[in-house]
């Protein structure tokens, strides 16, 4: 489960909320694309929605915790 203790604004969550997610499922199309293993992409079409879910869930942990100020930064920043 998602736990906030700290609210991350600055460095790369300046720009993207949930770094890991997205760099997590562009280094599963990295690997479909580099090597040619097709039944990757069953795997990173299974696993997008997956992730796309648990930032979600984590947006939703945050906002209860930080209120308003996760409100502001989450209108700053993409993904």
């Amino acid at each position: 489960m998602p736990e906030a203790r700290q609210l991350v604004t600055h460095g790369l969550y300046s720009k993207i909320r949930h770094p890991i997610y997205v760099f997590g499922c562009l280094a599963y199309f990295g690997s479909l694309l580099a090597l040619e293993v097709w039944p990757i992409l069953v795997t990173w079409l299974a696993l997008t929605p997956i992730e796309v879910m648990r930032a979600r869930r984590e947006d939703r942990v945050l906002a209860e915790t930080f209120g308003p100020a996760y409100v502001a930064y989450r209108s700053k920043t993409w993904l």
